[in-house]
């Protein structure tokens, strides 16, 4: 009640006092794409009318790598532990899981609407936004919307739609996302003739597989269709034969470890399957150049923001994975973020570190608002603001469930006549984990603590494809041997663990600060700073991240500790 009360006070004085003509705001949100297997390069008009023209941010993360989770963590502003979305589908996820944790009322949409926008979407919303359960209750938040509704969302020449919440239509035989094209190009022409701000998403399923459903054939997961026209696109593109593309020797730990290696057919079919994905990714590049085209024609684009992204990366072949995602691997976690638009530099990279979870902070605060119940913090945008940059060094990525294998690959042994036997599990179960990213001066660094007591700890600096588990058993000696700061491998062990275990459980100030946490005196603010050995036995000493079960979903019971000490006074930090 509290919030509520400090919000509404805070709108009052917005009206009152706001000078700026707040921005218009665009967000172009694709499904899956990756950034390791360099799909940007695939898209000229991406950049010739976002990148070259703003600025590409490329350590930007997603904190859970699945769909609906994902998608819930961006527009909410909170981590998948607090959203408590951990999944695409009911119990522990989809549109039914979020209209239940109450979010329907409680997130960017109808935010921005209290700020005085328009607010519009098209595409992809959540997974099991349905045919059913499109209309009850209605998505709010929106003043025009047009959703893809399960179980034709994937179906690229399928798709059903629900335009303002009226009865599904259905496009079959139109192209999705040309489909979502031109519902957005309508939208944007409705928000041309207000004079109010306007927040206009489009959200096309590419390059996301295709699902579809048959009795004679059943469940298929497809590659993703195309449009013809570009049907003849690269032809000859292979997957970057990366050192972690299908290596001789097996990597990761749980369900990974024991994955085959891939044989030269199953390679030859997940080249392709990368190939439908750049081609689909076309049709989403076109629409990016007719959006830029006609704000310039409306005289829009100069007070308009747009941002490119999508929900989660992506893997193929990655340590013999068949094609998904759900993994904390750079492939799966490491996504594109591109950001154009007024006071934005020109043809910029930035180095800092992002996430989904600051997304919603930064389009509050385009619009002229903040929230100090939100788990992320603004990412800079402006050209003073990257000079001086604010970000942390940190992202926490989680996940809960189990991971599945994509495309027909099986099918394609059995017409080849091989053994599916050595194609490995399509499905990783137990694959629930606590990840912790952390990129700051002298270090990049990736640490996991999975449900099956397993931990991994990459240094990406000297392994970048994250090849070599210093945690694993064989390679003790490779430990013993490893330094950061003159500090040993245990002891930069110790401060991880107390750092995901404040990230796990964190809620608004201990996620965007938590050093703070642990330091609330504020002597901590980094790595750097925590590995000075006079704290040596106060992180020796801490709990570590621990689970009960490998569980589906988040049950804090099964999430073991859930307390931290405090430096110098011997208190524990409750975090739940």
């Amino acid at each position: 009640m509290r919030a509520a009360r400090s919000w509404a006070t805070f709108l009052g004085l917005l009206a009152c006092c706001q000078a700026a003509k707040q921005p218009n705001i665009i967000v172009i949100l694709t499904d899956d794409q990756d950034w390791e297997m360099k799909s940007l390069d695939y898209m000229p008009l991406l950049r010739k009318h976002v990148i070259d023209q703003g600025t590409l941010y490329d350590r930007h993360y997603c904190t859970v790598s699945i769909c609906c989770p994902s998608r819930v963590n961006l527009w909410t502003g909170r981590a998948a532990h607090n959203t408590n979305v951990t999944d695409v589908d009911p119990p522990y996820g989809g549109y039914p899981k979020f209209v239940y944790e109450g979010l329907n009322d409680n997130w960017l949409p109808v935010w921005l609407q209290d700020l005085g926008y328009n607010t519009y979407y098209t595409g992809k919303l959540f997974n099991s936004l349905d045919v059913d359960n499109y209309n009850n209750p209605p998505v709010k938040g929106f003043n025009g919307s047009e959703f893809l509704l399960d179980p034709y969302t994937y179906r690229y020449f399928g798709s059903v739609m629900s335009r303002n919440g009226a009865a599904p239509v259905s496009y079959k035989g139109q192209y999705s996302p040309d489909v979502v094209a031109e519902k957005t190009y309508g939208f944007l022409d409705e928000a041309a003739q207000s004079t109010k701000p306007f927040f206009l998403t489009a959200a096309p399923v590419a390059p996301h597989f295709e699902l579809t459903n048959s009795p004679k054939d059943g469940v298929r997961l497809n590659p993703p269709q195309y449009a013809q026209r570009h049907a003849h696109l690269f032809q000859d593109y292979k997957i970057p034969r990366t050192p972690d593309f299908n290596p001789d020797i097996p990597s990761g730990v749980s369900w990974i470890k024991g994955m085959p290696k891939l044989n030269d057919t199953v390679i030859e079919y997940y080249d392709e399957f990368q190939r439908a994905r750049l081609r689909s990714l076309q049709a989403v590049d076109e629409m990016v150049e007719q959006l830029v085209q006609r704000l310039d024609a409306k005289g829009l684009l100069d007070n308009t923001y747009i941002f490119y992204t999508t929900d989660n990366g992506f893997h193929i072949g990655q340590h013999r994975m068949h094609p998904g995602k759900e993994c904390a691997f750079e492939s799966d976690v490491h996504i594109p973020l591109a950001v154009r638009g007024p006071g934005v530099p020109a043809g910029n990279t930035a180095g800092v570190v992002s996430s989904h979870t600051d997304l919603t902070p930064t389009i509050l605060k385009l619009a002229g608002a903040n929230r100090a119940d939100l788990d992320g913090s603004p990412i800079p945008l402006l050209e003073h603001e990257l000079a001086q940059p604010e970000s942390g060094e940190h992202v926490n990525v989680e996940f809960w469930g189990s991971a599945l294998g994509e495309g027909n690959v099986r099918r394609v042994c059995e017409a080849d006549a091989l053994s599916v036997v050595s194609l490995g599990p399509m499905r990783g179960n137990n694959n629930t984990y606590k990840a912790l990213r952390l990129i700051g001066e002298g270090y990049n660094l990736l640490y996991t603590v999975w449900c099956t007591g397993e931990k991994e700890f990459y240094d990406l600096t000297l392994d970048p494809y994250q090849m070599q588990n210093y945690l694993d058993a064989n390679s003790a000696e490779l430990a013993e041997n490893y330094e950061i700061a003159d500090c040993s491998f245990a002891q930069l062990i110790s401060r991880l663990d107390a750092l995901l275990m404040v990230l796990k459980s964190c809620k608004a100030k201990s996620c965007q600060k938590p050093w703070s946490t642990l330091h609330p005196a504020g002597e901590v603010t980094s790595l750097k700073d925590a590995l000075h050995p006079k704290f040596d036995g106060f992180y020796e000493q801490q709990s570590k991240v621990s689970f009960s079960s490998c569980a589906m979903g988040y049950i804090i019971s099964e999430e073991g500790p859930q307390e931290v000490n405090v430096w110098n006074d011997g208190a524990h930090a409750d975090l739940v």
